[in-house]
């Protein structure tokens, strides 16, 4: 087994459940101690328990990442266990599921909190820490939703949105300043994780994630890559790359394909529950673990994955293609 973060220290937001669950088996499975940070005690519990198990050390610490004090005393709890931190993951969120219309302002600003703002200072606490040690690598988890913003998420997108800001002001200031600190931010695609069935839903059948899915395992080793290689943003999954650009070059017809198939695309044919728990104010009782309802179609491997690791053939088979074309340009003239 590899273990190349072997005595480093991580932070996990979000790390009870789904993607961030992921990433705590990642960098455990790799030899680092992990503080853990989300709401819901018996899923931190549980992690904690899987980090043991891969011979690491954990601290759960029950965290509201909207409370920059609890944040503050989170991040004091995992150095006083575990040492200096060398990574945190801005991974926390949480969402409602529904027309902008439908969502009272009180859920919107939550969402904004916990999401937004979650990473802002979850990032102010590891600075103030990286900062006078001159290292450190942090983690800003957004989405292709930083990009293009679909029907019915709209808290969510503009917080995605308003992290993605965030993260570019973030860089070019420590970049100014000279600092050794690093800040990556990953996007990742729709993922099978749990939140579909515990996200604050308004419509009156069950969401599902759109798109191409992928399990949140694939999430996690982009994370990791990201503080191994230094890489400044990583986009996951060609379903991402396709949603930028295209959003980039053909936003009015983007628009109009979202209007149509954006709705549907994110509705199960399966009725909702109106008085099933959801997690936006208070964490669901339980241990939910990192994989959600949609296994059978998700996806365990993407494209962009496969070119990032084999970066020697992709790069040759490039040249080739370049001199292929290069010779039949030649040929017709």
């Amino acid at each position: 087994m590899n273990r190349d973060f072997s005595g480093k220290t991580v932070v996990v937001t979000g790390a009870s459940a789904g993607t961030g669950r992921a990433i705590v088996r990642a960098f455990a499975g790799r030899g680092a101690n992990v503080g853990l940070l989300a709401r819901g005690a018996e899923g931190l519990q549980a992690a904690a328990r899987e980090v043991e198990a891969l011979g690491a050390r954990a601290i759960w610490v029950p965290t509201d990442v909207a409370d920059p004090d609890q944040v503050e005393r989170a991040a004091e709890a995992v150095e006083r266990e575990l040492g200096p931190i060398d990574v945190w993951v801005n991974n926390a969120m949480v969402s409602t599921f529904g027309p902008y219309h439908a969502i009272t302002p009180a859920e919107f600003r939550r969402v904004t909190e916990v999401t937004y703002l979650g990473q802002v200072y979850g990032t102010g606490a590891a600075l103030a820490r990286m900062r006078p040690r001159n290292k450190g690598t942090i983690i800003l988890v957004g989405s292709a939703l930083a990009y293009r913003g679909i029907p019915l998420q709209s808290a969510y997108c503009g917080a995605k949105h308003a992290i993605h800001g965030f993260f570019e002001t973030l860089r070019t200031e420590l970049l100014q300043e000279g600092s050794g600190v690093r800040v990556g931010m990953v996007q990742l695609p729709a993922m099978n994780t749990p939140q579909f069935a515990w996200v604050k839903n308004y419509m009156d059948r069950k969401p599902k994630p759109m798109g191409t899915v992928y399990q949140p395992e694939v999430g996690a080793e982009a994370v990791v890559e990201m503080v191994r290689t230094g890489a400044r943003e990583i986009f996951v999954g060609l379903s991402t790359v396709e949603a930028v650009v295209g959003n980039k070059i053909f936003p009015r017809f983007m628009d109009h394909v979202l209007a149509h198939t954006g709705f549907e695309g994110q509705l199960t044919d399966t009725p909702e529950n109106p008085g099933r728990p959801d997690n936006l104010w208070e964490p669901v009782p339980g241990d939910f673990g990192a994989q959600g309802d949609f296994g059978v179609e998700a996806k365990e491997h993407t494209f962009t994955q496969w070119v990032r690791s084999h970066r020697g053939f992709t790069t040759l088979a490039a040249s080739l293609g370049l001199a292929l074309a290069a010779a039949l340009i030649g040929e017709h003239r």
